[in-house]
Formats: structure tokens, C-alpha cells, sequence
């Protein structure tokens, strides 16, 4: 059924040798700074805060220069420093790439593949871009912020589904249907909903998503990972910002069961193009958000058996009535990734959600259903 219905097999992709950054972990750990040793780097974000402003301006550089691939993606770490390192270790993966692209023995499809990933880092390199976290191991991992995340009232987080890595986290030919392009579609959206509102989305492509079609793909595995590293997100972001979340096709899967260990202000996860979220029921999500569903009429994700049997499967369809959220247009988006697309209901919808201006929220159908006690903490 999936491969008859669009699920197919992704391209290849370029990897980078080794993992630099579990070596610098490791350094970090027995590492200091003005003598005194270093937080864990998977502690609660406010601890890793406070120390940071501790050891003053000079301790927090002298750290995202020795430790960059350990700052940039540091929870708790003020975004601005997080930037700051991202770009130094995305020179140094971009002169890697280089040296390895130089003298590396190649064949014709891994050259053009690590041309295309040294194009990406330069790309990502580019002045005014805030990369708030970059891992170059494996297929890359990344997340941008488009906006002030440190002044925002609002911040929107996009979570994409298969095939998302350092390569097709932006593209120039259908660029809305990449994570920085739903982003950059998204932003402006808000922006025309409410100009007066502060806003910041994180384009956020921080997580292992699978390949393709296989069984990564019909199995919670790597959504299960996904999941734990979104809900540390959610808790490092600025605490008097609402916070939503627009999780695409298999990113659904990881909101789903990233669900319950969100912080209270995430106010709302919407879905769109979803094979399930790991439940029968939006009460089985554990979420005090309120849970949005969106689907159009020539989406294949729609002819996908939604159930889940020993592990397989995602569970029952989102924008079924008896799964319980509530269901949005999503006119003028076209096929599986087009809800993104800018003027598509569905890019407005997930604005108007975003900004926190449910009243201008267009139901799935006639009436009004999807706002119905819209103000009530808990999802119905």
C-alpha cells in the first residue's frame, strides 16, 4: 500500500565520516572553565542557564569556540551564543567537506554528493541566518530560527516528516515543501495575521527521520527518539512565549508521542498529512495543547491503512471525527507536502493558530466546529 500511494524510497545521501560531536562531548565532560567543571549537557536547561551566566561573556565564547558542536545545540544556552557557535562548527564542517572533497578517493555519485553538502553548509553559512542547532554526523541535523526567538510572544515550531536531513533541509525547486521554506511561508503568514504580534519559527529538522519508505517509517522507533529531543526543545524555549507546533506527514508521529512530556505552554499542535500519532483518541495524547488536524482531498497519506498492529502502524486518522481534534481547511494545498504552500487555507489556518486568533480559524466542511470551546485549556 505505501508504495503504491506515494511513500517511496528517498534519494541517497551524503553522510559525514565519523561523529565529531560525541568527541567533543566527551571532551566537555572532563573539560572547565575558569576552573570549574562543566554542567552536563543534557541537564535541565535552567541549570545550564544560570552556569552560563556565571562565567560572564568571556567563559561563555571561550566555550562555543573549544566546544562548538556541544553550545550550539545546548539547551539552556542563550540563542544568541547557540548561533554563534552553529556558525563556527559549520565552518569547520564546511572546510572538511572540502579538504575530504579535494582528497578523498570518490566515486562519481559520492562526489556530487559532498558538493551538494558543501553547497548546503555554505548556504547555512550565509550572513543574518540563525542556526539555533547543527549536528554534521550521519545525514546532518539542523534547526533555524526565522525571527527574534529571545523577544517573541509567539513561537511556531515545524517538525517534517521522512527524508529530512542536512540536504533537503532547504531547496530551491518546490522550496515549500523543505523545512525552511514551510518555515519562511509560515513566518510570513503570521506576520500578515497579526503584524503587531512578535513572532519566531524554528524550522526545526533536529531529529533522525527515516529514509524513505521501510520500516523506520510504519514503526515509532525513530519518532519515539524524536520525540525526547522535541519535548527538551519545547522546555529550553523562552518560558513567556506560547509555543505551537506544526508537525508534517511522519513529524506528526513524533508530536504524537512527544505529547505529554510538553511543557504547559505549548499551547497547540496542529497536524497536517498525518499517518497517526501513536493513539486511538487526542485524550490519549496526554496534551493540555489543543490538538489541530488538517488533511486535502488528494493527499495519499489518506489511502495508508491508519491503525496500528504490534508496533506497525501509526493509529487511527487524525481528521476522523472520532479521533477528536479539530479538523481545519486545507484548500488550495495540493498532494502531501503542499500545505505549506503560501494562500493555501491551510498555511493561513496554521498562522491564524500560531498568533493565538482562533477566531479566524476556517473549519474542515460547513460550520464551525473546529473552534467550538476554543478556549477551554484542555483538548477536546
Amino acid at each position: 500500500m505505501l508504495a503504491t500511494t506515494g511513500w517511496t524510497a528517498g534519494p541517497p545521501y551524503a553522510t559525514a565520516p565519523g561523529d565529531p560531536r560525541t568527541a567533543e562531548l566527551e571532551r566537555w565532560r572532563t573539560a572547565r572553565v575558569h576552573g570549574r567543571p562543566l554542567p552536563a549537557a543534557d541537564g535541565p536547561p535552567g541549570h545550564i542557564a544560570a552556569f552560563l551566566a556565571s562565567v560572564g561573556h568571556s567563559g561563555r565564547h571561550r566555550l562555543a569556540r573549544r566546544h562548538p558542536l556541544v553550545v550550539g545545540n545546548l539547551n539552556g544556552a542563550p540563542a544568541a551564543l547557540r548561533y554563534r557557535a552553529n556558525r563556527i562548527a559549520l565552518g569547520r564542517a564546511l572546510r572538511q567537506e572540502r579538504a575530504r572533497a579535494a582528497t578523498a578517493r570518490l566515486s562519481a555519485v559520492g562526489r556530487e554528493l559532498t558538493l551538494r553538502r558543501i553547497h548546503r553548509l555554505r548556504t547555512l553559512l550565509r550572513p543574518g541566518r540563525q542556526i539555533l542547532a547543527f549536528d554534521p554526523a550521519g545525514r546532518g541535523r539542523v534547526a533555524e530560527v526565522l525571527g527574534d526567538l529571545d523577544r517573541a510572544a509567539r513561537i511556531s515550531v515545524i517538525v517534517p516528516g521522512v527524508d529530512t536531513g542536512l540536504l533537503t533541509f532547504q531547496r530551491t525547486s518546490r522550496r515549500y515543501t523543505a523545512p525552511r521554506g514551510m518555515a519562511e511561508s509560515l513566518y510570513a503568514a503570521q506576520r500578515a495575521a497579526a503584524p503587531r504580534v512578535r513572532t519566531a519559527v524554528v524550522a526545526w529538522a533536529d531529529y533522525t527521520a527515516p529514509t524513505g519508505i521501510g520500516m523506520d517509517s510504519v514503526t515509532g522507533r525513530l519518532a519515539g527518539e524524536g520525540a525526547v529531543r522535541l519535548a527538551a526543545l519545547a522546555r529550553a524555549l523562552p518560558r513567556r512565549a506560547g509555543v505551537a507546533l506544526f508537525c508534517h506527514s511522519y513529524g506528526s508521529v513524533v508530536c504524537g508521542l512527544a505529547a505529554r512530556r510538553l511543557p504547559a505552554r505549548v499551547t497547540d499542535i496542529a497536524v497536517a498529512g498525518s499517518p497517526g500519532m501513536r493513539a486511538s483518541h487526542v485524550t490519549e495524547l496526554g496534551a493540555s495543547a489543543r490538538v489541530w488536524a488538517t488533511r486535502d482531498g488528494d493527499d495519499w497519506i489518506g489511502a495508508v491503512p491508519h491503525l496500528e498492529v504490534v508496533g506497525i502502524g501509526h493509529g487511527a486518522d487524525p481528521v476522523a471525527p472520532e479521533f477528536g481534534a479539530r479538523v481545519v481547511s486545507a484548500a488550495g494545498a495540493i498532494g502531501h507536502s503542499g500545505y505549506f504552500e503560501p494562500g493555501t487555507e491551510s498555511v493561513v489556518n496554521f498562522a491564524e493558530i500560531a498568533v493565538g486568533a482562533y477566531e479566524g480559524v476556517s473549519c474542515a466542511g460547513d460550520g464551525d466546529a473546529c473552534r467550538s470551546d476554543i478556549y477551554r485549556e484542555a483538548a477536546v
